[in-house]
């Protein structure tokens, strides 16, 4: 088994709160990152797809295309946007790197057997600073 990983980035920003919390408990669980006036980063994506190269092109995934994918798909919907306000898809979660991890996961599992019908996608790895990430592997 091979596994191919691409590394993308995008800027964005959001605020960790608990609606049904208390302003004061949002703070004590979430210290900066329920600021009233939101917060960003600047994240880190690897996207890792796994399979047995294609004898033609020695390739599991054209490269290019998985970068296509993950920029239309992904980053060019998180891009300079508010996780809270702006991305459908996070709409009604916390817009915490974990639940962002798994709704990526869901749009590029959809997504990859259009560019890799016989590759798999192995794992989305997600920083949101150089010291804090999040992996996940599918359900």
């Amino acid at each position: 088994m091979i596994y191919v990983s691409r590394e993308e980035h995008f800027n964005a920003a959001h605020k960790l709160y608990n609606p049904s919390w208390s302003r004061e408990k949002n703070q004590e669980v979430f210290g900066p990152c329920a600021n009233e006036n939101w917060h960003g980063h600047n994240f880190n994506l690897i996207v890792t797809v796994k399979g047995t190269p294609d004898p033609d092109t020695g390739f599991v995934v054209d490269l290019k295309k998985l970068s296509r994918l993950i920029r239309t798909e992904v980053t060019d919907k998180l891009d300079h946007k508010n996780l809270n306000l702006d991305v459908p898809f996070m709409e009604g979660k916390m817009a915490s790197t974990e639940n962002l991890v798994m709704e990526i996961w869901k749009i590029l599992y959809g997504s990859l057997p259009e560019i890799a019908p016989d590759a798999q996608l192995h794992c989305v790895k997600l920083y949101e600073t150089p010291r804090n990430f999040v992996e996940y592997f599918g359900e």
